[in-house]
């Protein structure tokens, strides 16, 4: 079998019929069908070690806002809690092919990281889009699932050598079609893939991935330290994300300068910053995170607005079980920090999976019979004279 028809009928086998999607890079297809694919492989994969994954992400761009999941923990310790065996055992099926046809082993996601970038407002004072990247590694062979995505895409693709790396670019038809008429798309009307080492891929638009090349050699500013240990706090995360929302608003509306003129930052404090996670742990899932508030009066201010329009918010929802687990989310004023956590049961969420899963009721449509004409009553004929 050639190549073509070997990453064809490895598509074929992961469900994707991207021949009928057009502009959808088969890279990020690959990389998404990759971490699926993770969950549903045998749970006998051991949790990767905290310090190997901060070493791997210790080389990667500075970013605004970071959201990390662990795959491997999620199958090992969150799917058979809430998913239905027969079901986990369907997708260890469908991704078999997958793995057989393309001999990658998807079973090895160590982790997966987007990361978001924002920027000062260009010369002419415009708003500047964020930068968004995806990036994944494991024990795989970061260079075959490159080669296997170039194959198929063949004439879509073009290669940029860029410092010690190599891009491969596409174009994505429909963004620039609408970047004609919203100039915030212009950065995302090509979407890159690049190869950082032997078993992580990074997926994104074109500047963050030169500025992951960048920091990896050393030339730019790399992921600091302090956002990374954030991120990374809890071992046992399944999911988790930190970021610095007051940064990143001021860097867009040109508080601290434009791209060419830099401004001095008036002042320096840590209002806004953020941390969650979701962790499993024995029969519940575990909630937790905090946001810095800078004092404590400002903390009991600010929870009192959020517990308000947490309230309304659970009232609009009108699924009975999305409401009850949105109930056990407590938000409450802690020092100079609101925190918020729960423990919700793991039946509820696989309660909740299940009523979602099921198939929505078509309303019965009316009978298209005409209405019966309305009798009409005999004229009387009035006699000859």
């Amino acid at each position: 079998m050639s190549n073509k028809a070997t990453a064809t009928v490895a598509l074929q086998s992961g469900g994707s019929n991207l021949r009928n999607t057009k502009g959808l890079l088969v890279l990020v297809i690959l990389s998404l069908g990759l971490v699926q694919t993770a969950m549903a492989q045998n749970a006998h994969v051991k949790s990767v070690p905290s310090q190997s994954v901060m070493n791997a992400l210790s080389t990667l761009p500075d970013a605004d806002v970071l959201i990390y999941t662990s795959p491997q923990k999620i199958l090992n310790e969150a799917a058979p809690k809430v998913v239905d065996p027969t079901e986990i055992a369907k997708m260890r099926a469908t991704f078999d092919d997958l793995k057989k046809s393309v001999g990658i082993d998807p079973s090895a996601i160590d982790y997966l990281v987007i990361a978001v970038r924002f920027h000062k407002p260009a010369a002419d004072l415009s708003f500047a889009a964020p930068d968004v990247m995806t990036v994944f590694g494991g024990d795989f062979s970061s260079e075959s699932l490159m080669a296997t995505g170039k194959v198929y895409l063949q004439e879509k693709l073009r290669d940029e050598s860029y410092g010690s790396k190599t891009i491969s670019i596409m174009p994505i038809d429909s963004i620039a079609e609408a970047a004609v008429k919203n100039p915030l798309l212009k950065s995302f009307v090509e979407v890159g893939a690049v190869a950082l080492n032997a078993n992580s891929i990074a997926v994104g638009n074109v500047r963050y991935l030169k500025a992951a090349i960048d920091a990896l050699d050393g030339k730019g500013t790399r992921l600091q330290s302090t956002a990374l240990d954030s991120l990374l706090r809890d071992q046992n995360a399944l999911i988790s994300a930190a970021g610095s929302p007051l940064t990143s608003f001021m860097k867009s509306f040109g508080m601290l300068g434009t791209e060419t003129t830099p401004r001095e930052a008036r002042c320096d404090t840590r209002f806004g910053d953020f941390y969650g996670a979701v962790t499993s742990n024995g029969t519940n899932f575990s909630v937790r995170g905090a946001m810095n508030t800078d004092n404590p009066d400002t903390a009991k201010i600010i929870n009192n607005l959020i517990s308000g329009l947490w309230q309304q918010a659970i009232d609009s929802v009108s699924d009975k079980s999305a409401q009850s687990i949105l109930k056990t989310i407590r938000v409450m004023p802690k020092e100079s920090e609101i925190v918020w956590e729960a423990d919700i049961a793991n039946q509820t969420v696989a309660d909740f999976i299940k009523e979602q899963s099921k198939p929505k009721e078509t309303p019965k449509a009316e009978s298209s019979k005409p209405a019966p004409a309305p009798r009409q009553k005999p004229r009387r004929r009035k006699p000859r004279a």
